[in-house]
């Protein structure tokens, strides 16, 4: 299969436009085809709606991001796309209709993939020239922050699809789940399906209102289910014995008659109960709000989970262990004779600023250590390096502040080193505005390269103390900087 560098979406909408976001927010350029032209206004103001969450998602470097346009010609997205996803209304003669005309013009090596959350790919790959190449990719809303994406073959889809659909899903920051076998809903959504059932049978008994409902979820398991799931949590629910000893004593009460397993009618007065609960719930906020509500807590936790590693949280450390090796091959190239090196680019987030809206002085040292340690990983100073027990400390640090830097700014980074020797480093950094190119920082540092296991100073390895003074030569002419050696205090 190939190398995907411009995805196509067939039909846009609300998952379209999440696909779109995430590809390009990667490095992806996209082609979205929709028969409706003005599609094309919703699906970027549905990219630059998510821009904000997607840009506070990681801080670790990003490729260029990649490139929207749109068609109406549906054979034109197909010619030009190296992986082709279905988003059109969930009608399976549709679907089928559609998905069988752009197997025509795509090539025989691009994968083919729908984003239905319930029919089979057996059913939607009938009609398709080359329906080996076809599969369910089935993402989650918003796509663009939620990594899980389910994938389904067909009768007649081989693994080898499979296989390269995971890798391109991996490559932009998603968790590929492969269904083994193909029922109606895949897995999650019949998952789903069942504690919606029991929602509306309880609000159709009167039983309870759809925030009280919402306010058990998310009090409690939802929680819970941010890390680990229904099993992992009931295994633990049974001590030390684990699963035996939770089925031995609560099995029993699955005979119990508390739950419904077949939907309520959806009668006048349901709906009116549904409609009303979550209007009240919603408190007059408009679905863009909510939406940037949703994006604002999916990120924090996809963050926080990102430090146990664990759940939706190790996804995002692999993503930024890809990027970061990205970027360092990308690096790898001697530094531009006469220039700082650029280190990082950055935006300020929500949290990073205090009472007076700035930025608040500790994310300034949390930003130039980011750039430190992207130029140590192009020198070799990374984490293999580090197992060693060898790396280096920081011995001293001054930042000066010259400027303001307010939420949702863009900012880089760039250094000049100034001396380095057998166990020393001096760094001198200089922040700046994205969008004036205004200088609102500066931070000096010197570096002592230290054997842990020893507790002392020690050489550095050599190969990396040539690359370090490679960088340094090729600053030589530089002008050192004014403020460079000054103390606290001393104006410039």
């Amino acid at each position: 299969m190939r190398n995907v560098k411009t995805l196509g979406l067939l039909g846009t909408g609300v998952i379209g436009g999440g696909w779109a976001a995430r590809a390009l927010h990667f490095g992806i350029d996209v082609i979205a085809a929709d028969v409706k032209p003005e599609m094309e206004e919703w699906i970027r103001g549905a990219v630059a709606n998510a821009e904000p969450a997607l840009a506070r998602l990681t801080s670790a470097p990003l490729p260029p991001k990649g490139r929207l346009s749109f068609t109406t010609d549906l054979g034109a997205m197909a010619h030009r796309a190296d992986f082709i996803q279905e988003n059109i209304p969930e009608q399976l003669p549709l679907k089928q209709r559609m998905l069988a005309e752009v197997s025509r013009h795509a090539g025989a090596d691009v994968i083919v993939a729908s984003s239905t959350s319930g029919l089979t790919p057996t059913d939607l790959q009938r009609d398709m020239v080359a329906p080996e190449r076809f599969c369910v990719a089935h993402p989650f809303n918003p796509v663009y922050l939620l990594p899980l994406v389910e994938l389904v073959g067909g009768e007649k889809t081989v693994q080898s699809t499979i296989d390269a659909a995971a890798k391109f899903f991996t490559y932009i920051g998603m968790h590929p789940l492969h269904v083994r076998r193909e029922v109606p809903g895949h897995l999650t959504d019949r998952l789903q399906e069942a504690l919606w059932r029991e929602i509306l049978h309880l609000v159709n008994d009167g039983v309870a209102t759809t925030g009280e409902l919402d306010d058990s979820i998310i009090y409690g398991p939802g929680l819970r289910w941010a890390a680990m799931g229904t099993n992992l949590i009931y295994h633990l629910a049974g001590g030390e014995s684990g699963m035996r000893h939770m089925l031995a004593q609560f099995g029993p009460c699955l005979k119990w008659p508390w739950t419904k397993l077949e939907a309520p009618e959806l009668t006048a007065t349901l709906i009116d109960r549904m409609v009303e609960g979550t209007q009240a719930q919603a408190a007059g906020r408009s679905i863009r709000e909510l939406e940037r509500l949703r994006d604002d807590y999916l990120v924090a936790i996809q963050q926080v989970l990102r430090q146990y590693n664990i759940g939706a949280g190790s996804t995002l450390r692999a993503l930024e262990e890809r990027l970061h090796k990205d970027a360092t091959a990308g690096a790898s190239q001697p530094a531009e004779t006469g220039k700082p090196l650029r280190l990082l680019d950055a935006v300020v987030r929500a949290e990073w600023v205090d009472y007076n809206r700035h930025m608040s002085d500790f994310r300034y040292a949390q930003l130039f250590g980011d750039a430190v340690d992207a130029m140590f990983r192009q020198v070799g100073v990374d984490e293999a390096y580090r197992s060693t027990g060898r790396m280096y400390y920081t011995v001293e640090n001054q930042i000066k502040h010259l400027g303001e830097a307010k939420a949702g700014e863009a900012l880089y980074v760039t250094a000049q080193l100034l001396a380095v020797d057998d166990k020393r480093l001096h760094v001198f950094q200089r922040l700046y505005r994205g969008r004036d190119d205004k200088l609102i920082a500066t931070a000096e540092q010197m570096y002592l390269h230290v054997d842990t296991a020893a507790a002392k100073a020690a050489p550095v390895d050599p190969a990396i103390r040539a690359k370090l003074e490679s960088i340094r030569q090729a600053q030589a002419k530089l002008a050192r900087p004014p403020e460079s050696g000054k103390p606290v205090g001393q104006r410039d």
